[in-house]
């Protein structure tokens, strides 16, 4: 028995359910809220999908959980305390959705849609200067799969292409930095900045009111990856001291996004509804049975979240 945990509505939990009927017809995959308490005790796996943590404790004997989303970092303290290996989506249907929205949204920023959207509500006919694609540095905080994803698609569209994570990377076509020294540096030289890091203690809150300012006059941020990636009030302040040129939001501190939040008014902030990339039941249902099958087989585990990185 395999409870599904999730806190999606109802009916796109059915629909994750019924895929994974198919793909696993030996095993008896249930919403957990169908499972009885005296039967959480035989579930020694878990898939989730946005799931409240605390209904995942509930099953104690889980020795392992299947995450269907990228990020895990909601559920690594509780892998942590019981002991329970964490396994993240890797899908690379999920990469190139991601890397569609990260091209999407450079052009937006890099042909000046902000303003031109501006100009026509204040009904003025100006044509301003184009630039590039080539002139143009986009820095991408996080170089895991999603982030190489990115820059290859930027890359095949004529963009510049920094890179920053942790440790030391060497990818072609990426001029890569690391470390605090490489932030400061990579961070310094980039025209958009975008953030696909994972959301761990080291990444909380790096998008600072000090690393908004090191950005260059008139530079843009886009984070598609973790509200807390920001200090919403340090972004406002320097949005509003006119140092930056627009922001792309599609996550936040609180979601859904509250309506008095001033993101949702401020003239040089786009705010989306967390839309950019998500998981689909066609693919990452396959690769989630995949991994269950091979574990029932062998014993094994794949892309097991390292705890102490929380990715």
């Amino acid at each position: 028995m395999i409870p599904f945990i999730s806190r999606k509505p109802l009916e796109y939990q059915l629909t994750w359910l019924k895929r994974f009927e198919q793909l696993l017809p030996n095993e008896q995959v249930l919403l957990a809220q169908d499972i009885a308490p005296d039967e959480k005790q035989d579930c020694d796996l878990a898939i989730v999908l946005d799931p409240d943590p605390e209904m995942v404790a509930s099953f104690s004997q889980l020795i392992w959980i299947q995450s269907l989303w990228a990020g895990v970092e909601s559920l690594v303290d509780l892998a942590k305390t019981q002991n329970i290996k964490l396994v993240r989506m890797v899908d690379p249907k999920l990469a190139d959705t991601m890397a569609e929205a990260v091209l999407a949204w450079t052009l937006y920023i890099h042909r000046q849609m902000p303003s031109y959207a501006a100009q026509q509500h204040n009904r003025v006919w100006l044509q301003l200067p184009y630039h590039p694609a080539e002139s143009c540095n986009v820095g991408i905080l996080g170089l895991g799969e999603l982030g190489i994803t990115s820059a290859n698609k930027l890359i095949s569209n004529g963009f510049n292409l920094f890179g920053w994570s942790r440790s030391k990377k060497s990818i072609e076509g990426i001029q890569c930095f690391s470390g605090q020294a490489g932030l400061d540096k990579m961070v310094s030289q980039s025209n958009i900045l975008i953030c696909l890091l994972p959301l761990t203690k080291h990444t909380d809150g790096i998008i600072d009111k000090a690393l908004l300012q090191r950005l260059p006059s008139n530079a843009s941020l886009i984070n598609f990856a973790r509200g807390p990636h920001v200090n919403e009030s340090d972004l406002l302040e320097v949005l509003d001291s006119n140092h930056l040129y627009h922001a792309v939001l599609d996550v936040y501190h609180t979601e859904p996004l509250p309506p008095n939040n001033p993101i949702w008014s401020h003239p040089k902030i786009t705010a989306l509804p967390h839309i950019t990339a998500t998981s689909f039941p066609q693919t990452a249902a396959e690769i989630a049975a995949s991994n269950i099958l091979h574990f029932r087989k062998t014993g094994q585990l794949t892309s097991v979240v390292d705890l102490t990185r929380g990715y």
